[in-house]
């Protein structure tokens, strides 16, 4: 796994977490390419998308984002430039060379 990719799969583990009253389950493609973390409300018994996050060549696309610490933050304190961060859910455009 490259620098990059391990760098957001550490991020996103920490949105896949135990909340108030929901768990946040941490899920990914076999190539390490599409990562999720997917929320269970436990009193609603219903469950939603949180964050979709996509990796292309050198650039990380961040598809959905329903954190109140967004992701994109936990990125750069990683150490994740912000001009390789796409916040796609925000309407920035993926660069069509890496679609």
């Amino acid at each position: 796994m490259d620098t990059l990719t391990e760098n957001v799969r550490k991020s996103l583990l920490g949105y896949a977490r135990k909340g108030l009253n929901s768990q946040g389950y941490l899920t990914h493609s076999d190539d390490d390419t599409i990562f999720s973390v997917i929320t269970v409300a436990r009193a609603s018994n219903t469950s939603f998308v949180s964050l979709l996050v996509r990796i292309l060549p050198g650039v990380v696309v961040i598809e959905r984002d329903q954190n109140d610490k967004p992701l994109v933050v936990a990125l750069v304190q990683a150490g994740i430039p912000r001009e390789k961060i796409v916040l796609a859910y925000a309407g920035e455009p993926v660069p069509e060379a890496l679609t």
